[in-house]
């Protein structure tokens, strides 16, 4: 009985010193530190990251004057490849260096060329040739600039990544299981809100964009992937300007 009555004070202080201790961690010990900058340092950190990587995937939505596209686009500094959603059709993207491919269903190719008018046989035929086949777009042609940008790493990441507004710190969060600091456009975020990695390098994770213009998630960062050119076999020439989507 005195044996008991002496240890349990000493539990109960020790009880007291964990939850004092626990209520007094660092909530940046384990991270790589960005949390503890201002918040255009850490954009400004986050940027530098994604601009000396080497490879990234980007999937999420884009809203562009009026249109919305759903990307999954796994892209790296000389090519990418990956799948484009618009409110009519998906189709598929392959860059290597400068050659750009783009591979839809028939259906894609029929709707495209036709528009409202109701196909031929003939464009019936032509479209389930391209079925599923990749066809090479002409650097000349007026879609090549466009759909080259899909696949552009340093473009879509520049062009993505900046927030408008004066820059406000804001909560800690995760994304996919890493722990992450966001950056607002604004008070209220309508400049964007980005996520920033606190583990390893301070990459960005997630972007919303700002007016509802988006949503991307930025994963694998640096994890390379192959690149290769269609064969022949895998090819068929277009061979008349390709239809602007």
């Amino acid at each position: 009985m005195r044996l008991r009555r002496a240890v349990a004070p000493l539990a109960l202080c020790a009880g007291l010193a964990v939850g004092l201790t626990a209520c007094a961690a660092d909530p940046d010990e384990g991270t790589n530190g960005v949390g503890k900058l201002s918040a255009s340092e850490i954009e400004g950190k986050a940027l530098s990251a994604a601009d000396t990587a080497k490879a990234v995937r980007l999937s999420g939505t884009l809203v562009s004057k009026g249109d919305t596209f759903k990307l999954n686009m796994r892209l790296k500094q000389n090519g990418a490849t990956g799948s484009v959603t618009t409110k009519n059709s998906t189709f598929e993207l392959l860059r290597v260096g400068d050659a750009l491919y783009l591979k839809a269903d028939a259906g894609f190719w029929s709707h495209e060329t036709q528009g409202d008018d109701k196909p031929t046989e003939a464009d019936a035929e032509a479209a389930d040739k391209l079925d599923d086949k990749y066809v090479k777009v002409p650097q000349g042609d007026p879609s090549y600039k466009q759909l080259r940008g899909f696949t552009d790493m340093a473009l879509l990441i520049d062009g993505l990544i900046g927030l408008h507004g004066e820059k406000v710190k804001g909560d800690r969060d995760q994304i996919g299981g890493v722990r992450t600091v966001k950056v607002r456009g604004g008070a209220d975020g309508e400049g964007g809100t980005l996520d920033v990695a606190l583990e390893g390098s301070p990459y960005p994770l997630r972007l919303a964009r700002g007016g509802g213009a988006g949503l991307v998630v930025l994963s694998e960062w640096n994890k390379d992937f192959p690149l290769t050119a269609p064969s022949k076999e895998e090819t068929l020439d277009y061979g008349k300007q390709l239809p602007r989507t």
